[in-house]
């Protein structure tokens, strides 16, 4: 038997590019994921995260919000370093795979593997992370993913 989706976060909201489904341990957000396609939003009751799906709501009607919610993080420490380098590209920037890897010491692969270890879109924003002739990938290649990357820079850009 298939869980339904709603199982596995905490809130679930309505984005202008489908969904975003929120994971929430105690008061840090642990979970992310986006979806290309419309999802049932699903309520809580859950402080934290109706707080946490509040302010992601208000970034999407206005791109200049500040997502100022605690998180948490398990990674490799390479992992953490490129994480804590993408957050600090400032929404309506992007770096390449290789500026990014420049500023850490590492190799444009390595970079992109640690983007797609990112379980925390949004408030770690790997899709400000670009290929130097495109939008490179977003989502390890979910169907999708590139749609709402778009979507993402487009809507920052503003």
């Amino acid at each position: 038997m298939v869980k339904p989706i709603t199982q596995y976060y905490d809130v679930i909201i309505n984005a202008p590019f489908g969904g975003v489904g929120i994971h929430v341990e105690s008061d840090y957000v642990v979970g992310i994921q986006l979806f290309p396609i419309q999802q049932s939003a699903r309520e809580t009751s859950h402080q934290f995260a109706q707080y946490t799906a509040n302010q992601i709501s208000q970034y999407f009607m206005q791109a200049g919000s500040i997502l100022d919610i605690p998180y948490a993080v398990s990674g490799t420490p390479f992992q953490k370093r490129v994480w804590k380098a993408i957050s600090d590209i400032p929404a309506g920037e992007v770096l390449t795979y290789s500026e990014l890897a420049e500023k850490v010491g590492s190799g444009p692969r390595a970079v992109a593997n640690a983007c797609g270890a990112n379980r925390l879109p949004l408030l770690i924003p790997c899709h400000r992370v670009v290929a130097k002739n495109g939008l490179g990938g977003f989502m390890q290649g979910i169907n999708g993913g590139l749609k709402i990357k778009e979507w993402l820079l487009a809507h920052e850009s503003k």
